[in-house]
């Protein structure tokens, strides 16, 4: 009787492992696939869109802070780029997705006080560098999770 409990413990805690471990998997995968939209709408920035100017978050956000660094990307793109283009849709998209969002939340406990700039209050910088730091938070993300 006690081994066939022992067994059951076991299964279920090795269940329990792997799907933390798929979790993991996905959300890497989701994240890397927002990478590759990124590449494609940078890639297909146009000269006139690059001397845009919008807030950009710094690069060395505060863990608890990469889920508002995230917002304040994703608003931006809503209001400077045209979201109805397919490649700035996709991202758009990709970046509101509740599996990225999983991704980037880095903090580690929900009753820390958020001490995260306002949106307004980061500095503007050329859509180049804007792309180029959601790049940089994305490519975080993925480095974090590989090493669990």
């Amino acid at each position: 009787m006690k081994l066939l409990v022992f067994c059951l413990i076991a299964v279920c805690c090795s269940s329990l492992a792997s799907t933390t471990t798929n979790n993991d998997k996905l959300v890497r995968k989701k994240l890397q696939e927002v990478l590759r939209q990124l590449n494609d709408v940078k890639e297909s920035l146009q000269h006139n869109e690059k001397n845009k100017t919008m807030n950009t978050p710094p690069n060395n956000i505060e863990d608890c802070c990469c889920l508002s660094a995230l917002q304040c990307f994703r608003a931006n793109l809503q209001v400077q780029f045209n979201i109805t283009e397919r490649k700035t849709s996709k991202l758009y998209r990709s970046l509101k997705n509740s599996i990225t969002e999983r991704g980037l939340n880095f903090c580690n406990s929900a009753t820390v006080t958020s001490t995260c700039q306002d949106c307004g209050s980061h500095p503007k910088e050329h859509a180049t560098e804007f792309f180029n730091r959601l790049e940089s938070l994305i490519q975080k993300a993925i480095t974090r999770l590989s090493m669990n």
